[in-house]
């Protein structure tokens, strides 16, 4: 809990702040304005680790709060009325979908705070993570390579052994981390290759999602190794969320041009094309505009639908759900043939009342899945699991870094899904459980490079927060 509460964080500014939101936002209701208040404690609690920490139990409690109370807050705050489909409009009161998720998510934070000590499994030890990539000779460009081979070969095979290379892939990252991390001087080629392949291949499949966790993972790395004051951590801040924000409101226009299976309509020039013309007619930032793209932030209109549906329509599923969830998750396909699929459309239809059209995908999100099987108390009390479980496996890198400091570096890896709330629930454990096999193997294959460290006891970079 001293990850929650007890850290270097400015409460007084905080406490003021939430206060002024209240003031000056005049028919802001009580269950809106708790979302705000939780989720500013989050988005503040992530700026203030950024360069203390690999800050994943921050990621998660602020992606969770972003997509949950945040965009869900600005739809009932009078943003839905912009949106012209129904179907993504909020199909219940506010009181009834806050008297659910503003627990459900506070549980979550909770679970994953409440073994976690000083943040255990965030801490690098950047002393014997430093020694460790010195002494690594060329390890960190084994690593790049095996992550572009792996994004090339991963499309010639099925789901399941595509889905490993898919984590293999992301070696690239771990190893431009790793080279930043050292003492030799980083070369910057390096790094403008392994990020410039995920800004071409993100401006050519119209999909944004990997350029931008890996983008904050980037940032993370960069301020551990630099330390930046706050002035430089806010600029850099505001002109990331600035970025975010256009992109999401050009992104469909882009995907328009990019899915007519016209090269011309993608790349930079196309994207920067639409952002051009979206200024000069001032649509770009429109109310009308803002309304429509607070959809991408807005996953809790899912559950409004899920609500309404479970149990009127629907029944709860009582853990059997549950139980398709856990064993997509934990058991591969030769064992268990007739396991979810990711984008399985089936489950999602029968637990919201939804029929999707052919190309396109949703998930229940973690707190869909947690009511459809147990219900509000007990979808509550799911999700504190959930958080429990995040943590756990945190806690579980925290003691093999004792042995193997450089693990810590996986962590992003690790949770670049579980971030994500999203996504499918099996897709989410899933990465988990075979992302953790993946680098247990990876151990086991490189155990004699990997153990180079010195067995000498180094100070431990302790966190400030």
């Amino acid at each position: 809990m001293k990850s929650l509460f007890k850290v270097s964080f400015d409460w007084g500014f905080y406490l003021l702040l939430i206060i002024v939101i209240k003031i000056t936002w005049s028919d802001l209701s009580l269950y809106r304005w708790i979302a705000l208040a939780i989720s500013l404690h989050q988005f503040l609690l992530l700026f203030n680790s950024l360069g203390a920490v690999m800050p994943i139990r921050y990621l998660l409690g602020s992606f969770m709060c972003l997509q949950m109370l945040l965009g869900p807050t600005f739809a009932y705050s009078g943003l839905d009325e912009y949106q012209t489909n129904p179907i993504y409009q909020m199909k219940v009161p506010e009181d009834v979908y806050f008297g659910y998720i503003i627990p459900a998510v506070a549980l979550f934070i909770l679970g994953l705070h409440i073994t976690a000590g000083k943040l255990k499994g965030e801490v690098l030890n950047l002393n014997q993570i430093t020694e460790f990539v010195d002494q690594s000779g060329k390890l960190p460009y084994t690593f790049i390579i095996v992550g572009f081979l792996s994004s090339y070969v991963q499309a010639f095979f099925s789901s399941e052994l595509g889905f490993v290379f898919y984590l293999l892939s992301g070696f690239k990252f771990i190893g431009a981390f790793m080279l930043i991390l050292g003492t030799k001087k980083l070369k910057l080629w390096v790094l403008i290759v392994v990020f410039g392949s995920i800004i071409i291949s993100t401006l050519r499949q119209a999909m944004f999602h990997d350029l931008l966790t890996w983008s904050l993972m980037l940032g993370a790395v960069i301020c551990l190794k630099y330390k930046p004051g706050l002035a430089i951590k806010t600029a850099a801040s505001f002109g990331f969320i600035m970025f975010v924000v256009v992109i999401q409101l050009v992104k469909g226009d882009y995907r328009k041009a990019a899915w007519q299976g016209d090269e011309s309509g993608t790349g930079a020039a196309s994207f920067q094309a639409i952002v051009e013309k979206r200024s000069e007619d001032n649509s770009l930032f429109s109310t009308k505009q803002l309304a429509e793209n607070n959809l991408r932030i807005n996953q809790g209109f899912i559950i409004t639908h899920i609500l309404s549906w479970v149990p009127k329509s629907e029944p709860f599923a009582d853990g059997q759900e549950l139980f398709q969830i856990l064993e997509a998750a934990f058991l591969p396909r030769i064992v268990a043939p007739d396991k979810l699929r990711a984008g399985d459309k089936t489950i999602f239809t029968k637990y919201s009342g939804m029929h999707l059209q052919q190309n396109t995908s949703m998930g229940l999100g973690s707190p869909g899945d947690a009511y459809i099987n147990f219900g509000v108390a007990g979808g509550c009390i799911f999700m504190f699991v959930l958080g429990l479980i995040f943590s756990e496996v945190l806690n579980g890198f925290y003691r093999f870094s004792k042995v193997y400091p450089f693990l810590l570096m996986f962590t992003p890896l690790v949770y670049y899904y579980p971030i994500r709330p999203d996504c499918e629930l099996q897709t989410t454990l899933g990465h988990l459980v075979k992302s953790c096999m993946l680098i247990y193997f990876m151990i086991i294959f490189w155990r004699q490079d990997l153990s180079k460290i010195s067995k000498k006891r180094l100070p431990v970079t302790t966190s400030p927060v």
